[in-house]
């Protein structure tokens, strides 16, 4: 699918071919040194469907994924923290042409049961958000921010170095993380995001 991917948008004169990866590490590696605006995901198993909202958490480029699941609300939690889109692999070359230009415009490209199940979901955390304000600060947690935290919690004695780099990241997007998990919970140091986390049992999203 790859290879057919690359084909399609080399031959269609709007699109332009930034990079390929075959997993997720290397499509981070590809899109550090790229400028590309849309990323198109082949993703077919559930498993792989529950990394991308992690994925979404570090990616600045919008992101589209061609899938053959029959079942796309494996897709609603990547969808909730910024996936685009969604195309079937039945679908038309034209459609998916189409998809990616809609897009890098800014719109999402998702079927009717899909939009339905977001918006539901949507208004489902307003209310709790409404009934809980502590609940509506940790709704705004991204899951990489969880897994900071997560990582924080379970070892507070060690420093931020060794925190990072059990999270394969560098010493400096954790303590990015961090000001950004800061000043979403009007929070201060590690020892009040301890003292929060602990009494507001925050968890680390299940990959």
């Amino acid at each position: 699918m790859c290879w057919a991917l690359q084909e399609l948008v080399k031959s269609t004169s709007r699109l332009a071919l930034a990079g390929t990866a075959s997993d997720l590490q290397e499509a981070r590696e590809v899109l550090a040194r790229t400028s590309a605006d849309v990323v198109v995901a082949d993703v077919d198993d559930a498993p792989s469907a529950a990394l991308l909202p992690a994925f979404l958490s570090d990616l600045q480029m919008r992101l589209l994924v061609l899938t053959a699941l029959e079942d796309l609300k494996v897709f609603d939690a990547a969808v909730l923290v910024g996936l685009h889109g969604i195309v079937r692999k039945n679908d038309s070359p034209a459609v998916l042409v189409t998809a990616i230009e809609k897009v890098h415009e800014g719109e999402l490209w998702l079927d009717r049961g899909a939009t339905g199940r977001i918006f539901m979901e949507l208004a489902r955390r307003k209310t709790a958000e409404r009934s809980d304000p502590e609940r509506a600060k940790i709704a705004l947690l991204t899951q990489r921010e969880r897994q900071a935290i997560a990582a924080l919690v379970a070892d507070t004695g060690s420093p931020a170095k060794v925190v990072a780099s059990r999270l394969c990241m560098s010493e400096h997007t954790l303590r990015n993380h961090l000001t950004s998990i800061y000043s979403k919970l009007n929070l201060t140091n590690r020892l009040d995001l301890y003292a929060y986390a602990t009494r507001h049992a925050i968890e680390q999203p299940h990959a």
